[in-house]
């Protein structure tokens, strides 16, 4: 540490220190330490740099106290009258709050005639008032940077054979950032916005006025990643009762019952000019439960507005790869005498063990020029800008004189290492090797080979399958894509194929939202009826391997034009047309009559050939999501999403023999439940009108793999039940270890509790019930007559199950139990069923 340095005597006889504090061992910067002239009021707190200035005109202003949580404080004696710069070292706390090297004797706390309790409960009942939505307006700049690094890079990593090519980006280590580690900058993304509120009627404005980050477009979706780590690391609101962290729901320490999960403590006062204000220190009850640990600075001016906040996550809380976690921010008084948050900082560093190598990352916002009470028309809130500015391609002059704070050294060479690592060959090599493997796609520049998981497969119509396919990439168009796949049965000696083409009429590539355009393919392929994956390939090899009799398939030809909309709101819609021909295959017959149905031949069989309408709208209000290489990925949040699907089947139109119309609306929605994880609940409603054969009813969605899908009947056969009206709810309840985590061994495991319920209830009119008409194709039966497809007319079809999910980080385990239609030939009432889930 270093010692006091006095320089020349104030003008007025005021004592003033200054300097900057940093964590004895890391030399870090301490960031909202308290320090204060003991025996008075006069107190401050350092910046986001460790930085501080304190100023006293008493004569009792010479003894100066250094505290944080988590550090032993310390006491310096200054000069009265002059000006003292002193540069101070804090070391660490042996114990820190609950997680103590030597256990502390244990104390009974209590919230009864607790000064601490009551004062939380005042920053509780004054959190409407002291939140930024309630000005009525507001508008401010605000700066935001996102970065990530690889940590906990050695010497001994950067003397390897393989990273000697790559010195000049270890000459980039950055050892300030993390305590105890180096880290390499590998990621930046800096953006700066106007932002505009006003509270009633609620409208947001943001103008984007730059925008700059490291590039991975190759390789990645570029916005997709960045929404994505957005997404881990979300905004912080300490006002709100539940804070999101990591695709977790934290209760914050001034949520409405945070008085039962946390203990608070004051543990300090200071006089900041010339106002009281209240250190409150806060640590969970339970060392599991989903809560913070830390301080915030609280005034007694009778509005208890949260002035600093410094909080992190103790060890105990069943969280995976999270090494260390802190959030801080800062609070500054606006021209309404409100304080609004003006910084906010979220750090975490990742690994798979405690000190090897990970990944560190942090978001950090800062606002500056805050104006409150400007008043705007409501119509300039939904104005475009007018300046034609790229907002990606600021120059340098630009950002020096925009970012609220320079970047640092190593930041500032991100750019420039990042340029140079990707021209590198060995490096390129590498990302093709990794998106082959994580993606599945090989690049060849203009178009892509993919994906390779669907190569081979085996299935009992055509026996051992071959496939290979591709598209094209940015590189061939922006505006033009092409797809497209061969396959070959070596059973029923078919060949079947994809071909399709996108053009985007956005002018930019169709993976850009929002997405504008014209789409037409036509294929040829197999299908299980009632087989709705997501995410995967139906050809997927792992799906090869199923339970039970598995031989009803389709053949489908299918010829479809479409128009894809969207909008910046998430509303979307689709609008297409599609010529649709069913032929039966394997063990599954069309056809009509009383006769019992052939199944040695293909005699008196029919095909089902209909031209369809469709229309789709879906709305998901502020949805996310990762655009990968086939699939958008959403990140689910708090509101719903509503999808409607409508189709109208028109007679006579290219060989179509069936007039009516189908609709089906689905509703999903995540509910949080704080310190009890959350449930994700979709409800599903559909019918068809008109008279028309089985294949085109509403063939309920079931699962024969023995891999766990989130919207199939787990226990149900594939094409076991058929309605044309019905309505469905499906529950998974996540309780993130809620009951494990009381239970010391499975704590340790740290398992996690998973519970769902599925039920489906539905029903068939007469008219479409082939029972009550020879002219509707037949239900399909199994080798012996017996009939394996149903309507649901003795009541709703039921399954439930409980499992145990982050088994090694990794897998979760279900034992699913069918309750009801047990008398169904060919159905398990117990079954085990697994997936691969990654989670933090």
């Amino acid at each position: 540490m270093c010692g006091p340095s006095a320089l020349d005597s104030t003008a007025d006889g005021e004592t003033v220190v200054l300097g900057v504090l940093r964590n004895a061992e890391t030399k870090t910067p301490i960031p909202f330490a308290t320090v204060v002239f003991e025996g008075t009021q006069v107190g401050t707190i350092t910046d986001p740099d460790g930085k501080y200035v304190l100023r006293c005109n008493k004569p009792e202003c010479i003894t100066v106290r250094f505290q944080s949580l988590g550090y032993k404080a310390l006491v310096r004696t200054v000069p009265a009258g002059v000006e003292t710069i002193l540069n101070m070292s804090l070391e660490q706390d042996a114990i820190l709050l609950r997680e103590a090297v030597v256990r502390r004797e244990k104390h009974k706390y209590r919230n009864k005639d607790n000064p601490a309790v009551d004062l939380v409960r005042e920053v509780i009942a004054h959190k409407d008032s002291n939140r930024t939505e309630s000005h009525d307006f507001l508008e401010y700049e605000e700066y935001e940077k996102l970065q990530m690094s690889l940590s906990g890079v050695t010497e001994r990593l950067k003397g390897r054979k393989l990273f000697k090519k790559y010195a000049f980006m270890f000459d980039n280590v950055d050892t300030t950032l993390l305590e105890g580690k180096a880290v390499l900058p590998m990621y930046l993304k800096e953006t700066i916005t106007d932002n505009f509120w006003r509270r009633d009627p609620e409208r947001t404005k943001t103008v984007v006025k730059g925008v700059k980050r490291v590039s991975f477009e190759e390789y990645l979706d570029d916005e997709g990643l960045a929404t994505y780590l957005n997404y881990l690391y979300s905004e912080v609101d300490i006002y709100e009762n539940n804070i999101p962290v990591l695709t977790n729901m934290f209760l914050s320490p001034i949520a409405d019952g945070a008085p039962t999960f946390y203990e608070f403590f004051i543990t300090d006062t200071l006089d900041l000019d010339g106002e009281q204000l209240v250190q409150l220190s806060f640590i969970p009850r339970n060392l599991s439960d989903f809560v913070f640990q830390g301080q915030v600075l609280v005034s007694l001016d009778g509005k208890y507005s949260i002035r600093k906040v410094d909080m992190g996550l103790n060890k105990n809380i069943n969280l995976n790869w999270v090494r260390e976690l802190r959030i801080d921010q800062r609070f500054e008084k606006d021209t309404t005498g409100r304080y609004p948050m003006t910084f906010s900082r979220m750090r975490a560093d990742f690994g798979i063990s405690k000190n090897g190598g990970g990944i560190y990352g942090e978001r950090s916002f800062s606002l500056k020029n805050v104006v409150a009470g400007i008043e705007h028309p409501e119509e300039f809130y939904s104005e475009q800008p007018t300046d034609t500015v790229n907002v990606e391609e600021q120059g340098e002059s630009y950002w020096s004189n925009a970012r609220h704070d320079p970047l640092s050294f190593a930041e500032s060479k991100t750019y420039q290492n990042i340029d140079s690592l990707k021209k590198m060959p060995s490096f390129r090599r590498t990302m093709d090797i990794a998106t082959l493997l994580l993606a599945g796609f090989k690049n060849f520049g203009p178009w892509e080979l993919g994906p390779v998981n669907t190569f081979y497969s085996f299935n009992p119509v055509e026996g051992f399958r071959l496939r290979l396919g591709g598209r094209t990439t940015t590189n061939f168009s922006e505006r033009i894509y092409f797809e497209g796949y061969g396959a070959y049965g070596f059973k029923d000696e078919r060949w079947k194929y994809l071909i399709g083409a996108t053009y985007s009429l956005s002018g930019r590539s169709i993976w850009k939202f929002p997405v504008s355009a014209i789409r037409a393919s036509y294929q040829r392929d197999t299908k299980i009826p009632g087989q709705e994956l997501q995410f995967v390939q139906e050809d997927f090899i792992l799906l090869s391997f199923k339970r039970g009799v598995n031989d009803k398939w389709l053949y489908n030809d299918i010829a479809n034009i479409e128009y894809w909309q969207e909008f910046p709101s998430r509303f979307s819609f689709k609008l297409g047309f599609k010529n649709w021909k069913q032929s039966a295959a394997g063990g599954l017959r069309f056809q009509a009559g009383t006769e019992p149905l052939d199944l040695e031949t293909r005699q008196n069989e029919q095909d089902v050939t209909t031209s369809e309408a469709t229309l789709e709208l879906r709305w998901a209000p502020n949805e996310k999501f990762y655009q990968g290489k086939t699939y958008r990925i959403p990140m689910p949040n708090k509101y719903p999403i509503l999808t409607l699907n409508a189709a109208r089947g028109i007679n006579g139109i290219l060989g179509s023999g069936y007039n009516y119309t189908s609709l089906r609306l689905n509703i999903y929605k995540r509910f949080y439940f704080s310190q009890f994880g959350y449930a994700d609940v979709t409800s599903e409603g559909g019918t068809v009108i008109g008279k028309v054969p089985f294949p085109l009813l509403a063939i309920h969605r079931a699962n024969q793999t023995y891999s766990y899908q989130l919207q199939s009947y787990n226990l149900m056969n594939f094409l076991e039940f058929v309605s044309d009206e019905y309505v469905s709810i499906n529950i998974d309840y996540f309780l993130n270890g809620a009951l494990f985590n009381k239970i010391p061994l499975l704590k340790k495991l740290k398992w996690r509790e998973v519970m769902t319920f599925k039920g489906i209830y539905g029903g068939m009119r007469a008219e479409n019930d082939p029972r009550n008409d020879p002219n509707l194709l037949r239900f399909p039966t199994d080798g012996t007559g017996n009939t394996t497809t149903f309507s649901l007319d003795q009541g709703p079809y039921m399954e439930a199950s409980v499992g145990i999910a982050n088994i090694f980080k990794l897998f979760r385990v279900d034992l699913v139990r069918r309750l009801s239609y047990l008398d169904h030939g060919n159905v398990a009432e117990w079954g085990i069923r697994g997936r691969f889930k990654l989670d933090f």
